[in-house]
């Protein structure tokens, strides 16, 4: 099954949620109305594309009425389309600070890359970690894991299970001990194994508790003390079920630790898949990845483009 398709079954359910609405609104008719802009309006809003994105994108559809007069569902669809790619590669390239290895970005700057994932409690960050060693051991590249979630004693054997699984190296200490010094000795490991990609998995915390954060920029200021330069990239694991509640998650851990991008999870379970538009446009922060599935494969590395397709278009659309 191609990319495309793979996403757009993923987002099936916000698919039918949007193209639903713009069809039942426009059965044929080629004048939008006051009333048919609120009706679009809510059915973004309830896409949970946020409050931001929904007013850009509404403008830019009452721009194009001012100017052509009329328009059908399938005019609608396209300026949708073309303002929501706008924004999500917007938000792709004020990330490019942060080199997505071996995906759908440049090569990294540093060997090896250094990945911290973050989050709060139950997003996936284990599973997440686990998926993408598995696709840049497919890549060919050397992989080292580090079991950053000291405090729960099944996210070390989870991520073992994943290296063994993947062919990649774990990097663990007992439960209980200190996420700064097994993140440290990750990438000493991974120096001297000439790894080309550390992915340093880590507890699960709650956004609001301080002292929680402050231990995670410990964690972060520790791996610049173990490679000049690391974590080369922040990546934060949304659970895209959530919707704008992560948005707070977002700007939190953004504001901690400097986020260079988002991965986001569960998008195949939710109708709230606007949310990549809160993120990317709203926030300004790229979107790397979106789960769709459960296997290594349906974690996808995002195209804006593919996306916005797998979300608006019509079968037969270029």
């Amino acid at each position: 099954m191609g990319v495309l398709s793979q996403l757009g079954r993923g987002l099936a359910k916000t698919r039918e949620g949007l193209l639903g609405a713009i069809r039942r609104f426009l059965p044929g008719s080629r004048t939008i109305t006051p009333e048919l802009c609120e009706e679009l309006d809510a059915a973004l809003l309830a896409a949970d594309v946020g409050v931001a994105s929904v007013s850009v994108l509404m403008e830019a559809v009452r721009e194009s009425v001012r100017q052509a007069g009329e328009m059908d569902a399938s005019a609608v669809r396209a300026v949708l389309k073309k303002v929501m790619t706008e924004r999500l590669r917007a938000g792709k390239r004020a990330g490019e600070r942060g080199q997505a290895p071996f995906g759908n970005e440049a090569s990294p700057l540093f060997l090896p890359h250094v990945i911290l994932l973050v989050g709060v409690n139950g997003v996936g960050k284990t599973t997440t970690a686990g998926k993408l060693a598995g696709q840049y051991r497919q890549a060919g590249k050397r992989v080292v894991l580090v079991a950053g979630d000291t405090f729960r004693a099944a996210a070390g054997e989870q991520l073992e299970v994943w290296g063994r699984r993947v062919g990649a190296d774990v990097i663990r200490h007992q439960a209980g001990g200190d996420p700064a010094a097994v993140a440290y000795d990750g990438v000493v490991a991974a120096l001297a194994r000439k790894a080309d990609v550390v992915l340093v998995d880590t507890a699960g915390r709650l956004h609001t508790k301080s002292n929680l954060m402050e231990e995670l920029r410990k964690v972060t200021r520790t791996l610049g003390k173990a490679m000049p330069g690391a974590p080369h990239d922040v990546w934060l694991v949304l659970d895209a079920t959530v919707g704008q509640n992560g948005l707070a998650q977002a700007r939190q851990f953004h504001e901690a630790v400097g986020v260079t991008g988002v991965v986001l999870t569960k998008l195949d379970g939710t109708a709230r898949g606007g949310i990549v538009l809160s993120i990317a446009g709203d926030l300004g922060l790229p979107v790397r990845y979106v789960g769709v599935g459960e296997s290594v494969e349906d974690l996808q590395a995002f195209d804006p483009d593919a996306f916005v397709e797998a979300l608006l278009g019509e079968p037969g659309d270029a």
